[in-house]
């Protein structure tokens, strides 16, 4: 790996301790925290640069000069709170966090790792206030915080980070009605207006409009500041604070990628042909290099004529570890490649999108049938709603989000669909446990019980990409009623390789491997990448186990099913889900239905508890889900004779 450096925390004490004007201290620490902010998320392997660097300028300005919360103590009731509601640029938090004192410099380096700092917002972490990730529940919750400050008598403001993709989700509409109407004089909403989504224009998704006119409208005190002018934020932050009687909102104009040269959305657009590539992710080596030398160059420049020492750098460079050992085959991919190709067929089918078509790989049917891509933003319940709505017109909607967000802030739009009996086809993609780099607020582990307790839904996950086409052709060609299609969102680990006789059918699934000694269900690229991980060690201790590909996760043929468990005394089903809800609820009704169940042990292993934050193989051996735990758990708990 490349070489990585770190500015350790005795020299943010240094220029802390230098006499020097305040502005251009602050200047230096925020550049000294997204150099760190750099070799975080590229230890890391992902993470969120543009956003993090967006909001650095503001971030430092808040807790050095503006707040009393180290000074008043992380507990204190009287404290000043700042949190972000968009969640993105904790990278960036975390770096302001270290450089206090408050995370130390051996957490920091375990940003995405388990036991370290989760990808999103999480209050275990010392100094963060609320989980974040999810969009839209920022100010909703610095309401919250504010009006129980007001209650019990305690002094502090509440500060409220949130991004202007952000504002597209509906409940920030219900909050800012809501703040003005119970008088919260105590919250200030800073909106990081860096006029970029993932990787394009806000305007070229959703639009916001006149923001100013907007809150105004509310009746929000508004004020409106360059949000990398230091001068001009504590000015309009100063003019805050002599009101009481009412929230306050600054928009603060700022740049994505600021601080980096070609990192700045201005220069990345258009090298990037109109797409921002550095929004999540983290830089090749040549570009990490680039990106740091220009930092900690233009640090050591302005110490110098300030007559102080350049920085001292840590070098903390990890230890190569194993290979990936991850294979070249998306489903994703394969789903986004199978819907252009039905789309020159059917001119009904339409697809709708959260801001997510890269991520979801659908960018080829926007590309492709401009026409027919609505992209709606982040607001999942309106894009549902709005997919009813075709539906009803005769049209076949595809809705894309992840999944995490999809079946579970749209539930009621998606239910109110589901009782008009139309036909819509739900893309769940980053579903399952991984990638577990974001953290809880983007594992999605509960959708499956929340499309399940729909009596017309069905619910498929494909384990390759022959399998994903196979599902959204059978959604188009057959299924009289709507799908859930679980989707994962990375490679596979291994590509899954299926019988040559196999054929698609309703409540079937495949055996993949033969054993005589317990027979394992399993469904999607990373758990059956496992089961069969899980039966080749056991193979080694003469042990057979029978290992089964099931996609459909809420049907099943019973017959089939009966007539395949019936040489086995030991039934296991592996989940990418919590254990309630998932597939071995589907099979267990189904046996016991069948009263198939006598003499039998039945096991279902799924992530049990909220889900870890870490790198893949560390999660899965956390939850112990990976091969290996697998074969112990199936070898202990093997029936007595």
């Amino acid at each position: 790996m490349v070489k990585i450096d770190l500015i350790p925390f005795e020299e943010f004490e240094r220029v802390r301790e230098a006499r020097i004007d305040r502005y251009e201290q602050s200047r230096l620490i925020a550049d000294m925290c997204r150099a760190n902010t750099l070799s975080a998320v590229k230890r890391a392997g992902s993470g969120h640069l543009g956003s993090s660097f967006s909001a650095m300028d503001i971030v430092v300005w808040l807790y050095y000069q503006e707040m009393n919360t180290l000074q008043a103590g992380l507990d204190n009731p009287d404290r000043d709170i700042y949190f972000s509601s968009k969640g993105h640029d904790v990278p960036g938090l975390y770096a302001v966090l270290h450089s206090l004192g408050v995370i130390p410099e051996a957490k920091l380096l375990m940003l995405r790792r388990l036991g370290g700092l989760d990808g999103h917002p999480e209050v275990h972490i010392p100094g963060i206030e609320a989980n974040s990730g999810s969009l839209g529940m920022g100010i909703s919750k610095g309401r919250g915080m504010a009006w129980a400050k007001r209650l019990g008598g305690h002094g502090g403001q509440v500060y409220v980070l949130t991004g202007d993709g952000e504002l597209q989700e509906g409940q920030n509409y219900e909050a800012l009605q809501a703040t003005v109407q119970q008088r919260i004089g105590n919250l200030t909403v800073i909106v990081d207006h860096n006029k970029l989504q993932s990787d394009r224009l806000l305007d070229e998704i959703v639009g916001l409009g006149d923001l100013e006119a907007k809150f105004n409208a509310f009746g929000w005190q508004v004020a409106r500041c360059d949000g990398h002018d230091l001068e001009q934020i504590e000015r309009v932050l100063a003019e805050f604070k002599a009101i009481r009687d009412r929230p306050k909102i600054l928009i603060a104009d700022t740049i994505k990628g600021r601080g980096v040269s070609f990192m700045e959305h201005p220069v990345a657009l258009p090298a990037g042909g109109g797409l921002y590539r550095w929004h999540a992710g983290a830089p090749p080596d040549g570009d990490f290099l680039a990106a740091h030398r220009e930092v900690v160059g233009r640090l050591n420049q302005r110490l110098t004529g300030l007559s102080l020492d350049p920085l001292q750098l840590t070098d903390v460079t990890p230890e190569p570890g194993p290979p990936s050992g991850v294979s070249d085959e998306y489903v994703a991919q394969a789903y986004g490649d199978a819907l252009v190709d039905i789309a020159a067929r059917r001119p009904d089918l339409v697809l709708l999108d959260g801001d997510l078509s890269a991520d979801c790989r659908i960018r080829g049917f926007e590309l492709a049938y401009p026409e027919r891509f609505i992209e709606n933003g982040i607001a999942e319940q309106d894009m549902v709603s709005m997919a009813g709505g075709l539906a009803r017109m005769g049209l076949l909607p595809v809705v894309n989000s992840f999944a995490s967000f999809l079946a579970s802030r749209a539930n009621e739009q998606i239910y109110n669909n589901a009782c008009e009996g139309t036909k819509i086809l739900y893309g769940c993609h980053f579903a399952g446990l991984l990638p577990a780099g974001p953290g809880k607020s983007h594992q999605s582990i509960r959708d499956i019980s929340l499309f399940g307790a729909l009596p017309n839904c069905t619910i498929l996950e494909p384990c390759n990409a022959a399998e994903a086409r196979m599902a959204v052709e059978y959604w188009v060609d057959q299924a009289t009623e709507s799908c859930a299609l679980r989707l994962i969102i990375g490679p596979s680990p291994r590509i899954i390789a299926l019988p040559p006789e196999y054929r698609f059918r309703l409540g079937r699934g495949v055996t993949l491997t033969q054993g005589g000694d317990a027979i394992l269900f399993a469904y999607g690229p990373v758990m059956l990448h496992e089961a069969l991980t899980a039966c080749e060690t056991l193979q080694q201790r003469g042990f057979g186990l029978e290992v089964v590909n099931m996609p459909w996760l809420n049907r099943v043929d019973r017959r089939w099913l009966t007539e395949l468990i019936e040489p086995h005394r030991a039934i296991w089903v592996l989940e990418d889900h919590a254990p309630v809800g998932g597939l071995g609820d589907t099979l267990l009704n189904a046996l016991v239905a069948e009263g198939a169940l006598e003499g039998r042990r039945f096991e279902k292993i799924g992530v049990d508890g909220y889900p870890a934050c870490g790198a893949p193989r560390e999660v899965l051996r956390h939850h112990r889900l990976d091969g290996a735990s697998l074969a112990e758990r199936i070898l202990v708990g093997q029936p007595v004779a």
